[in-house]
């Protein structure tokens, strides 16, 4: 920090105020790697400079990033965002309950303010984390003015986010060809904006008529990329990925979500195609997915980003997801050696991967690799400052990358910028109305109790052990019914 430097007042953070960090310890996440005691200029939207010693515009604000670890804003590649209005509420759930829930019983009920509310407390979460960009995968649009209400909640936080339109309602092969959506799609859609993009988000079932094959045709008509739930036990299997495979819809614009139940030729068609796979390791151990496919995805050399899934269940920051997915993966890997009687002497997975998969992973598989993911001068400026000098957990910084995987959490992000925009400082977001975020939450949480009835709610909060019964796909709108799985009371 300069003589001249002083500490920044929020309010001297104006829109086009260029913004310089000083002696932090940078990941870069590109060639550059680590670079000790250095400096980031944001000049308007873009990171103009990465160094040492830069030379900043004498209107620079300076922010004195001493003992702190600067990297690209994180990525969260699938989040249920309207599901945050039911925050913890399905902490002790299984998919199975989790389905019962929003597909077959309660998910419409939820009004077009209902998702509203659920994005803005979540779209807050993620900037308040250091997630400057999200992918809502919004499944319970059913109709065109849950997506309004959508899109309104996401341009009203300063976050960068993708609407990934759903409606696990109806069937994607009808309302991807609505009239109604298609007019969403130009109102809402119709010029370019880099602060929010659009994705088709559906699954396929596996039905050998394959009719979702008009939804991949909308997906490529429109230009969009696609998002599926695939390898889920009991749901998605190798027959979703084999009709993909089969009707030539398997490229580089597809994100394979969860894909923990696959066999080594769905791995390959993944692979061989180009594919991304969004790993929500938190959810994939505590829901029943299937375990954590990195072991199989590193094999196959897939690539890997991350996401968080539903706080209606889990944590909504990409910490717990580093930190998870690194745990499940030494675990399986010491658990297969051990049966072998043999141990691990190195571990595959490394600390840089992981912070990789939560950045420019995340960036590559929006396809916005060129332009986000990585503190490289010309790429915009989307960055966190990891910092806290009243956390005895901060020092030490001696493994950067480990640091932010085993150490670091939601509280010690310090500043936030998206696009060039100090959204938070000194540990408090700016420009959020968390009031207004709450009490719409409020309002949300009262409306579903209420239209529940308190009986309906005490046993969706706390559900009993069901009979041994088969379930089959949880999608209302098909009569296809898969192979379904038979859920077991342990005692």
């Amino acid at each position: 920090m300069t003589a001249q430097a002083h500490r920044p007042r929020p309010d001297e953070f104006s829109v086009g105020r260029p913004v310089v960090f000083r002696n932090a310890t940078v990941l870069t996440m590109d060639r550059a790697g680590v670079i000790e005691g250095g400096d980031v200029l944001v000049v308007d939207q873009e990171i103009a400079e990465v160094g040492t010693s830069i030379a900043a515009p004498g209107s620079a604000v300076e922010i004195d990033a001493t003992g702190g670890i600067l990297m690209p804003g994180m990525i969260d590649t699938h989040r249920h965002m309207w599901q945050t209005a039911l925050r913890g509420f399905g902490a002790d759930w299984t998919l199975s309950q989790y389905f019962v829930f929003y597909y077959l019983n309660w998910g419409k009920i939820f009004r077009p303010e209902d998702v509203h509310a659920g994005n803005v407390l979540s779209a807050i979460e993620s900037l308040d984390a250091g997630v400057t960009t999200t992918v809502d995968w919004s499944h319970g649009l059913r109709t065109t003015q849950h997506g309004d209400a959508a899109v309104d909640a996401l341009r009203s936080v300063p976050g960068r986010f993708v609407l990934a339109y759903g409606n696990l309602f109806a069937s994607p092969w009808e309302w991807t060809n609505s009239p109604e959506f298609r007019d969403f799609v130009e109102r809402r859609f119709g010029t370019t904006d880099d602060m929010l993009g659009l994705q088709l988000a559906f699954d396929v079932t596996g039905d050998p008529a394959f009719p979702e094959k008009t939804a991949f045709g909308a997906a490529r008509e429109l230009g969009l990329r696609v998002t599926t739930h695939a390898g889920v036990w009991g749901a998605t299997t190798d027959n979703s990925i084999r009709l993909m495979w089969e009707h030539g819809f398997m490229d580089p614009s597809v994100t394979y979500v969860h894909a923990s139940t696959l066999s080594e030729d769905s791995y390959q068609r993944i692979a061989a195609t180009g594919g991304h796979v969004s790993v929500s390791s938190e959810s994939e151990q505590n829901a029943g997915q299937g375990y954590p496919p990195t072991g199989r995805l590193r094999r196959h050399d897939i690539p890997v980003s991350l996401s968080m899934d539903t706080s209606v269940w889990f944590s909504g920051d990409l910490f717990s997801a580093m930190r998870s997915v690194i745990s499940a993966d030494r675990a399986r890997e010491h658990l297969d050696a051990h049966r072998f009687d043999e141990t691990v002497v190195h571990n595959h997975l490394r600390a840089e991967d992981v912070v990789h998969w939560a950045t420019i992973g995340g960036a590559r598989a929006l396809g916005l690799d060129s332009t986000l993911g990585s503190i490289t001068a010309g790429k915009k400026a989307d960055l966190v400052l990891i910092k806290n000098d009243e956390s005895p957990a901060m020092f030490p910084i001696l493994n950067p990358y480990g640091h932010v995987v085993f150490q670091a959490q939601r509280g010690d992000v310090h500043t936030v910028l998206v696009n060039g925009r100090v959204v938070k400082y000194d540990h408090r977001l700016l420009g959020v109305d968390l009031k207004a975020a709450r009490d719409g939450v409020t309002a949300t949480v009262e409306h579903a109790r209420s239209t529940m009835g308190e009986d309906a709610w005490a046993a969706s909060l706390s559900p009993e052990h069901p009979e041994t019964k088969t379930i089959h796909n949880p999608y209302t709108y098909t009569e296809f019914q898969g192979d379904g799985v038979t859920v077991r009371h342990e005692g």
